[in-house]
């Protein structure tokens, strides 16, 4: 059993501004993948230009960003956004999406490829295995944060977590209000850092680093994605104001996540129907 670190999620106050972990995860993300693109410019296979990868990283930026806080309010926290829209602008209160976020990144691929002369399928391709970066240093700032925790556990990694810290975690598994420590509950955020960080980036880096059809890598990206992210939600605990869907285990990302396997699997049918052997 554990127990989790007193971690400040402020890093440093520079006067009145405080610089959050959370924040300086998002650009770790952003400089990770811009930093992977430019590793694989040049290489056999890949026909982009260094500017080609700065510019796609800066609408990758617009597109998590943006898509991720408009995902939050419309899947995660609808009425508090028909009560007030302007709560979309108020990004310091938290809340983002991945599936806004996806949504968000797609629609500025698909502009970006159109600005370039390209296809839609060679931009994501070639971003899927650099997005996961950002994906992993995301978790780890849930981590920080105190956020997102599983249930309770009696797995010997199960962590103990101060109730003032967490994130409504010692209400939610209907503890008392006194209530210092929780039970061991999952680190739900380090799974997600593991396998939606770690090893999809290694399986997609690894899969892309040989020439595939158009619109595999793609495709094996939304499926891994989608089998990790539904596999996790079992043992993750649902939003407070949503809860369980349906079946006392269905939730939001789990249901999300559905459509993303089955496109995903067209993709690849697609990809290997019109390219069975790629060069």
């Amino acid at each position: 059993m554990l127990t989790y670190p007193d971690i400040d999620p402020v890093i440093v106050t520079l006067g009145s501004i405080d610089i959050y972990w959370y924040g300086v995860m998002y650009m770790i993300g952003f400089f990770g993948g811009w930093w992977l693109g430019r590793i694989r410019v040049g290489k056999p296979g890949i026909v982009w230009s260094a500017k080609q990868v700065d510019d796609i990283v800066f609408y990758i930026v617009l597109g998590v960003v943006g898509g991720g806080r408009v995902g939050y309010l419309l899947f995660y926290d609808l009425q508090s956004f028909l009560a007030n829209p302007l709560i979309i602008f108020m990004v310091w209160e938290g809340g983002m999406a991945f599936h806004g976020g996806l949504i968000g990144v797609l629609l500025a691929m698909w502009y970006f490829a159109h600005k370039e002369g390209r296809t839609f399928f060679e931009a994501t391709d070639f971003i899927a295995p650099l997005v996961t970066i950002g994906l992993g240093a995301g978790r780890l700032g849930n981590f920080i944060n105190a956020e997102l925790w599983g249930g309770i556990t009696s797995l010997p990694w199960g962590m103990q977590v101060p109730c003032v810290e967490s994130d409504n975690l010692c209400a939610r598994l209907g503890l008392p209000p006194d209530t210092v420590l929780s039970p061991p509950v999952h680190p739900n955020q380090l799974y997600e850092f593991l396998l939606e960080g770690v090893l999809l980036f290694t399986i997609l880096w690894l899969f892309s680093a040989k020439a595939r059809p158009r619109m595999a890598v793609s495709g094996l990206f939304l499926i891994c994605y989608g089998i990790f992210r539904i596999a996790i939600e079992f043992v993750r605990l649902p939003d407070l104001h949503i809860g369980y869907l349906a079946f006392d285990w269905l939730t939001m990302g789990q249901l999300l996540s559905v459509p993303m396997i089955l496109f995903g699997v067209l993709l690849l049918y697609l990809a290997y129907r019109r390219d069975p052997m790629p060069a």
